[in-house]
């Protein structure tokens, strides 16, 4: 099949490029794009390679940002071929990131190519950001990159991350937005004795059963026209020695939120120790990490990447804020306008990895009808 995207979609499979080794996948990109007109930089933060690229440097700047590492692979057994040896089964393109994310990496260099070959003089400035660490840490990745261009008064006007959204087939649903994620260590204290003699100890899981009812039932908000409720799970709990004659000291519950726009995470925060505190409760709060949530309100460039979707295809998709968190949230930060966009997503991080080979040229010249409707030519 004589096809750019897939050549090159294969190409970056086929380097091992597990978080955060980007294994020359960045490198490949750069000495495409550097043919093309596009000045490259490298921005090499502990072990997490970025690479920064821009043409032009006039307003709109359209950017395509995405990530060169990938996830694990798994139980190798588990593969029926060699996940970095890209193959081709059945009308499919298996291998470690070819949903997440090589092929749109692949679809953007040759949506860029073939824009460029047709507007040399285009208006505006196109731009790549690409990271090896956005399944991992996600902290020398994309934000380096943000907080870079922030420092340097450098802003997007709009931005297009790769991440695969379709659902069953491409272009049923784009991205505007994602959820906020906050996460916290509880421990509360009690008081260790032996089990025989309650009445010399503290059960910290009895005392803090009430609130986790309450903190469990919390409606917290009902959502938004985006979003859906806020919700709150824990994600790990522990007490006790091992012994079955031992009240436990300690209680540890490990947690997170997942919220809209609704709240601040400040408002959050504030809700959840008023419910500890409620509850008598002796404790220490660690809160552990968090990603700020975004969104883009209908017009623009959600407007533009629905327009680009009907006419390369034929199907109008959903606007969603589902899933998990991206580096659209760093994005964000210098960029008022950020959708994602990209394969379907049915068999990331999994065994057997795959994108339907029939997708991959759709999807560049979904991004180069983007680019004719972001940055249309005179």
């Amino acid at each position: 099949m004589d096809s750019p995207t897939l050549e090159l979609t294969q190409a970056l499979i086929a380097r091992r490029s597990l978080t955060p080794e980007d294994a020359g996948c960045q490198k490949l990109v750069q000495d495409r794009l550097g043919k093309v007109g596009f000045a490259c930089s490298t921005l090499q933060s502990g072990e997490v390679t970025n690479l920064w690229a821009r043409r032009g440097a006039a307003p709109p700047v359209v950017c395509f940002a995405g990530h060169t590492d990938v996830v694990p692979t798994g139980p190798l057994s588990g593969w029926d071929s060699d996940p970095f040896a890209p193959g081709i089964r059945d009308g499919f393109l298996y291998g470690r990131g070819a949903a997440d994310m090589k092929t749109s990496i692949a679809a953007f260099v040759t949506a860029v190519e073939s824009y460029v070959a047709r507007n040399p003089d285009h208006p505006g400035s196109i731009a790549l950001l690409l990271t090896s660490d956005e399944e991992g840490p996600a902290t020398d990745g994309t934000a380096k990159v943000v907080e870079m261009l922030a420092e340097r008064g450098e802003r997007f006007d709009f931005c297009i991350v790769g991440e695969p959204t379709s659902v069953e087939c491409l272009g049923d649903m784009v991205k505007n937005g994602r959820r906020g994620s906050l996460s916290g260590k509880l421990t509360v204290l009690g008081l260790q004795a032996h089990i025989a003699y309650p009445h010399l100890g503290r059960n910290p899981i009895h005392l803090a059963v009430p609130a986790i009812a309450e903190l469990a039932s919390t409606i917290w908000d009902e959502g938004n026209e985006y979003f859906p409720p806020t919700t709150w799970q824990i994600s790990n709990i522990h007490a006790g020695t091992g012994a079955t004659n031992i009240i436990p000291g300690t209680l540890e519950i490990m947690f997170n939120f997942r919220h809209s726009t609704v709240h601040t995470q400040a408002a959050i925060k504030a809700r959840f120790e008023d419910i500890l505190k409620k509850h008598h409760l002796d404790y220490i709060l660690d809160w552990t990490g968090s990603g700020q949530p975004f969104l883009t309100p209908r017009g623009g460039l959600v407007d533009a990447a629905i327009a680009a979707i009907q006419t390369v295809t034929g199907l109008t998709p959903e606007i969603s804020c589902t899933g998990g968190t991206s580096d659209g949230r760093f994005l964000a930060g210098i960029c008022d306008q950020v959708v994602e966009f990209g394969p379907v997503n049915a068999t990331i991080h999994k065994l057997n990895e795959r994108v339907a080979v029939a997708d991959l040229d759709p999807l560049s010249r979904i991004y180069g009808e983007l680019l004719n409707r972001l940055l249309p030519a005179g």
